[in-house]
């Protein structure tokens, strides 16, 4: 233990005396993500109060056909322009939508039968999903006025047109939507935790042995185990102290942005939880640099292997991106995945079995064991203190 300390000591001292480095590991992850979510929730709450509650301004091909239509529309905020070819307007991203009346629309009106009209966007353009989406709540409500004005005309109760009463109860908390809001979170999270120690775990590792300063540590009757034990034990005290600032940044963030960022309040008790569902992907993630780093010969052969593994917290991301599934008690064994799970369920309060934490902290911690041995063995070989 006395070894395992003056090795901790030793590494901890040395990334102190290195204050640019040390500054960057530490402050680095929480100063962009206090400027990213204090930016989103910016842009997002401006962007609903610009296209929610300005008029509505579209291009209207055929208003001639229909102009009751176009006035109920202009007494609902629409202001009707005039486009010269809206279809490539929209391809060129010069307007959201535009509605198109039927030339057949006033002699299907005239007979009772449906009239059409066809709204124009592009799908693909999330910039537009806001005033599409109003456009066809104003055409819907006045469908229904009008449908249920006829049968009023005719003598029959509206009712009779709407036999089945449909109504909504959504079951999520408040938690749970203000969750929705965090999807980005767990990446950024498990990624800082990850790699959140690479320039250290790097610097004590390949640089040790770029500089020639490897070969007298391994010279000293210290067991290898315990100089490895040392390196990731030190590495991993940066890395959660990264992780704290991180979360409290994510907290002052959402608290600075105001309107929809305040939804993302993160409470001291989750933090906590958070740091405790990170832990072992910190180990991890030190562990498996460790053993890379080490037999690296110089910090730029290390530093090539970064770009690889920042791709792997993305591999559950994506994976439930493209498959959507329900929690399984499999998921909690998977390294990343488990991870991104357990952070979605604390973000939307929901409870961790006690079988689930079984399984990660089991998963988690043979997984650190195995990329501990392997860098042990790494260190036992004595070609490490050789540098060119």
């Amino acid at each position: 233990m006395n070894m395992l300390k003056t090795v901790i000591g030793k590494e901890l001292l040395e990334i102190s005396r290195d204050r640019k480095t040390l500054g960057l590991t530490l402050f680095m992850s929480p100063l962009i993500l206090l400027v990213l979510v204090f930016g989103l929730g910016k842009v997002v709450e401006k962007k609903i109060q610009t296209q929610s509650d300005k008029p509505l301004e579209i291009a209207i091909v055929g208003a001639e056909h229909a102009p009751n239509l176009v006035k109920w529309l202009a007494a609902q905020g629409v202001t009707a322009k005039t486009v010269n070819n809206p279809d490539a307007a929209i391809r060129a991203q010069d307007e959201d939508v535009y509605l198109r009346i039927s030339e057949k629309f006033a002699d299907k009106w005239s007979k009772g039968e449906p009239a059409m009209v066809e709204i124009v966007h592009d799908s693909t353009r999330r910039d537009a999903e806001i005033p599409v989406r109003r456009l066809d709540k104003m055409l819907e409500a006045y469908n229904v006025q009008t449908g249920s004005l006829r049968l009023m005309a005719r003598g029959v109760s509206p009712a009779v047109a709407m036999p089945v009463m449909v109504a909504r109860k959504d079951l999520s908390t408040s938690a749970q939507r203000r969750a929705m809001a965090m999807m980005f979170l767990p990446y950024l999270l498990i990624l800082g935790g990850f790699l959140g120690a690479m320039a250290f775990v790097i610097d004590i590792t390949a640089g040790e042995r770029e500089r020639q300063s490897l070969e007298p540590l391994l010279a000293t009757p210290a067991p290898r185990g315990t100089l490895v034990s040392g390196k990731i034990i030190a590495a991993t005290v940066i890395g959660m102290i990264t992780l704290l600032l991180t979360c409290l940044s994510f907290k002052l963030g959402a608290q600075l942005a105001g309107g929809f960022a305040r939804m993302m309040d993160v409470s001291p008790m989750a933090i906590v939880k958070m740091l405790l569902v990170l832990m072992p992907i910190v180990l991890v993630g030190n562990a498996l640099l460790t053993l890379i780093a080490s037999g690296a010969k110089s910090v730029k052969e290390a530093q090539s292997y970064m770009t690889l593994l920042m791709l792997l917290p993305m591999l559950p991301t994506i994976f439930l991106m493209v498959n959507p599934v329900k929690n399984q008690l499999w998921m909690f064994a998977v390294p990343f995945l488990s991870q991104n799970q357990l952070l979605l369920k604390i973000l939307r309060s929901e409870t961790v079995s006690p079988m689930e934490w079984l399984i990660y902290f089991s998963a988690g911690l043979g997984l650190v064991a195995l990329l501990w041995l392997g860098a042990v063995w790494r260190y036992r070989q004595e070609k490490l203190a050789i540098s060119g």
